[in-house]
């Protein structure tokens, strides 16, 4: 067996000091919060990535966009394993709606420190990997 990884890449997408989190459907995570995203395509740029996914995903358009960590995350029991690019942009224009209901029950804004409690893995491996990195550095 010769698996590889995958990359996906996942956005935090800010307006007004909250972060747009989406319910998965149809897929590994089912019934979690994650961050707008998806796979990045063969030669697509980062940025390219953030605002195709954001746009066939919410509607929005977005601006700002910068790369603020990488996760590694391992879906055991769905035999899948990512590599997780982690983007950040601010809002740009348009009004958020759910553009793919055959993958996402649930579309809202959440502020930063109060999160819904059902978590992507990704995302939940990018807060404890920040979380232990701030705490590492005031060491």
């Amino acid at each position: 067996m010769n698996q590889k990884p995958k990359v996906g890449v996942g956005v935090i997408l800010c307006k007004e000091n909250k972060v747009l989190l989406l319910k998965r459907k149809n897929a590994h995570g089912e019934g979690s919060w994650a961050p707008p995203g998806g796979h990045l395509e063969f030669n697509e740029e980062l940025e390219d990535c953030v605002r195709r996914e954001v746009e066939e995903e919410t509607g929005l358009k977005v601006k700002n966009i910068k790369f603020i960590g990488i996760t590694n995350d391992m879906f055991i029991e769905e035999g899948k394993h990512y590599l997780t690019v982690f983007m950040v942009c601010d809002y740009g224009s348009g009004e958020a709606e759910i553009k793919e209901p055959e993958k996402c029950t649930g579309m809202d804004w959440f502020d930063w420190s109060n999160l819904p409690e059902n978590l992507f893995l990704p995302l939940q491996n990018f807060i404890e990997q920040r979380h232990k990195f701030s705490y590492e550095k005031q060491d």
